[in-house]
């Protein structure tokens, strides 16, 4: 979805800068949905008409939970570095997914990942099940194919 490139990002963006503001005082929690919208409105060209449409649409906000912002990229990277993986380790991978045969994927996942869990820190497990350290490389490379093929951008 268009949120994988732009909201997605962009919320972890805003939230952290958001964040830093108000904890170092630079910023009211009472201004904060303002901040918000302003961002918003300034980066896309539409106003937010409701909150929930705006900073709430993030229950991380609305409960207090304000070290996660950050982790929505971080996830993204980790998630095109499994993809790209998983694609290299099962050749039929798509066709698999779209048919509903979960098996190959389950199986390189429970072997080069779940059989882990917490036992390594995440960079080093990412490392570990992909061959490498994780970088933007392969999210890139997975949005740049997605988008080009939805609006024949190439």
């Amino acid at each position: 979805t268009a949120y994988e490139i732009s909201i997605g990002d962009w919320s972890s963006d805003v939230c952290s800068s958001d964040l830093r503001d108000l904890i170092s005082g630079q910023l009211a929690v009472s201004d904060l949905e303002a901040a918000w919208n302003d961002r918003f409105l300034s980066d896309f060209g539409y106003a937010v008409d409701r909150p929930s449409h705006g900073m709430l649409q993030d229950v991380h906000w609305s409960i207090g939970l304000f070290g996660y912002f950050p982790t929505y990229s971080l996830g993204n990277v980790y998630a095109g570095c499994l993809y790209e993986s998983l694609q290299s380790a099962c050749p039929n991978l798509d066709t698999d997914l779209a048919s509903g045969n979960l098996g190959p994927a389950c199986e390189w996942l429970k072997q080069n990942v779940q059989q882990y869990g917490n036992l390594l820190p995440a960079h080093e497990l990412m490392t570990a099940a992909c061959g490498e350290a994780p970088s933007e490389a392969a999210f890139l490379h997975y949005i740049e194919a997605k988008f080009s093929d939805l609006y024949d951008l190439a």
